[in-house]
C-alpha cells in the first residue's frame, strides 16, 4: 500500500483480526449465503461487519496490554539488552560502531563496562534513550523498508497473541451455539446444505483452536522483537542517518569595499 500507516494497520492489526475471528465470520457467512436478502441476512452482514471491526480494535488494544510482559520475560527491551557491554548478541566492534553513534547524536559519552556495573539502570536508560532517537527517526518507510517490515512482523505477532485468549473464548462461543442449534434441528441431517455448513463452522473452530495453541507463542513474539531490534540498530549504518553535515559557505567580500581598499593604499 502507499500509505505506510495504511499498511501497518491492515498487516499488524486487521490481519490479526480477521485470523482470530475466523470461527465468527464463517458463522456469520451461513445466514448471508441464500439467495434472498431478508432481514435476518441484513442483521447477519452488519454483525458480521461490527465483529470486524471490533476484533480490529481488540488486537490493538490486547497486544500494548501484553508487550510489558513481554519485554519483561526478554529481560528488557531487545535494543536495550544487544547495546549492553555483557550482550554477546553482537561482536564487541559492531557494538562499539554501535555505541559511537549514539555518543554523537545524544551528545553524551556512552557506558562503559564498569558504568554497567556500576549503575546499569542508568546505563539502561541511556541505551534507551538511544533506541528511542533511532526510532523517531527511521519512521520513513520507504527508507527503512526493511525496518518497517521488521516492525510490521512483530505487530502482527504481538497482537495475534494478544487476542489468543479471545479467540479462544470465541471458539467456545461458536461450537456451543451451533451445538445448540444442532439440538434444536434433531435429528440432524448433514446432506442439508445448512446443517452441512455447521458442521463445517465446528470443524473451523477446532482447527483454529489448534493453531492458536500450537502457532501462536511467546516465542514467536520474542523472535519478532530480537529480529526488529537487530534491525534497528543496523540502520545506524544507513547512509540516510549518517549525510555529513553541510558547511557553510565563506563569507564573500564586498568588491566594492576591496576595490576601495585597493586604491587607498
Amino acid at each position: 500500500m502507499k500509505n505506510p500507516v495504511d499498511a501497518y494497520t491492515v498487516q499488524a492489526r486487521v490481519a490479526p483480526a480477521i485470523i482470530a475471528g475466523a470461527p465468527a465470520f464463517a458463522f456469520a457467512a451461513i445466514f448471508l449465503s441464500f439467495g434472498k436478502i431478508g432481514l435476518p441476512h441484513l442483521i447477519a452482514g452488519t454483525a458480521l461487519v461490527v465483529l470486524f471491526g471490533v476484533f480490529s480494535d481488540v488486537a490493538r488494544r490486547r497486544g500494548r496490554a501484553i508487550e510489558p510482559s513481554i519485554v519483561d520475560k526478554m529481560g528488557g527491551l531487545p535494543t536495550t539488552v544487544t547495546l549492553r557491554h555483557r550482550d554477546t548478541t553482537h561482536d564487541a566492534t559492531t557494538k562499539a560502531g554501535f555505541h559511537k553513534f549514539f555518543e554523537a547524536k545524544l551528545g553524551q559519552p556512552a557506558p562503559s563496562l564498569d558504568d554497567e556495573k556500576i549503575d546499569p539502570i542508568a546505563a539502561d536508560a541511556y541505551y534507551a534513550r538511544g533506541a528511542a532517537w533511532l526510532r523517531e527517526n527511521t519512521r520513513n518507510a520507504k527508507k527503512f523498508d526493511l525496518l518497517f517490515n521488521e516492525n510490521v512482523s512483530y505487530g502482527f505477532r504481538r497482537n495475534l497473541l494478544g487476542l489468543k485468549t479471545p479467540g479462544f473464548l470465541l471458539n467456545a462461543i461458536i461450537v456451543i451455539v451451533c451445538l445448540a442449534i444442532f439440538w434444536r434441528r434433531w435429528p440432524v441431517d448433514l446432506s442439508n446444505g445448512f446443517d452441512g455448513k455447521l458442521l463445517a463452522v465446528i470443524v473451523i473452530a477446532v482447527l483454529h483452536a489448534a493453531y492458536l495453541a500450537f502457532f501462536v507463542t511467546e516465542e514467536g513474539v520474542f523472535e519478532a522483537a530480537r529480529i526488529y531490534a537487530r534491525q534497528l540498530l543496523l540502520s545506524t549504518q544507513s547512509p540516510h542517518l549518517n549525510k555529513p553535515e553541510k558547511s557553510s559557505p565563506a563569507p564573500r567580500r564586498d568588491a566594492s569595499r576591496s576595490r576601495a581598499a585597493a586604491k587607498a593604499k
